[in-house]
């Protein structure tokens, strides 16, 4: 199966800022997609980045600077389905868990994220087009159900974990060991336990 990995390649990650500097975000949200991409090919799929800018990724790349759920609906309707859109972001995909996502055989199968969001899908209707506004999986549930699908609902933590905030980094110190999480390590941040808590703490000079 084809599939769509949008990824910005012009200002990722602006809510690492904190943590982060410019050429920081832009470097680890690379790594991240590249475990992404390695997860996708693992599972014996084909993956192709829709990027905002051109980036230099071991995938074919499309270039289309505009807005997420515009370039993906664009480029949906340019594709022949079977065809799995994954977010760039969840550098925890293992080639197993992208395979539960991708061998579903519903018209419709939704990967959701934390906290409302959709990390990932499986479309074999030609006429459903994605929304990644607001609690885009409620929304996408409700668009499969408008073209007459009872969509399937693929519960994996992997696919669940995207990574927005600081706090997010933990999981791919915890559960990652791909490029992210090497990335991460090497920029001096490691796991910290406070207050029976886990957070992360980044080395001084890092």
């Amino acid at each position: 199966m084809d599939v769509l990995v949008p990824f910005d390649a012009t200002d990722p990650k602006s809510r690492l800022s904190s943590v982060l500097d410019a050429d920081e975000r832009r470097d680890f949200a690379a790594a991240m997609c590249r475990d992404v991409l390695a997860a996708v090919e693992s599972a014996g799929h084909d993956p192709a980045v829709l990027a905002t800018a051109p980036t230099d990724l071991a995938a074919p790349v499309s270039v289309d600077d505009r807005p997420l759920t515009a370039a993906v609906n664009a480029a949906l309707a340019e594709s022949t389905p079977p065809i799995g859109v994954l977010a760039a972001d969840v550098p925890l995909a293992t080639p197993a868990a992208v395979e539960r996502l991708l061998g579903v055989e519903a018209p419709v199968a939704v990967a959701p994220g934390l906290g409302g969001g959709t990390n990932g899908l499986a479309i074999r209707d030609p006429d459903f087009r994605v929304d990644f506004h607001g609690a885009s999986v409620r929304d996408h549930r409700e668009a499969a159900r408008a073209l007459g699908h009872d969509p399937v609902t693929v519960d994996s933590f992997r696919l669940a974990m995207d990574v927005d905030e600081p706090a997010d980094l933990v999981e791919v110190l915890l559960h990652g060991d791909g490029e992210a999480a090497a990335w991460l390590r090497a920029a001096g941040f490691a796991p910290e336990v406070s207050d029976g808590r886990v957070g992360v703490t980044r080395s001084e000079g890092e």
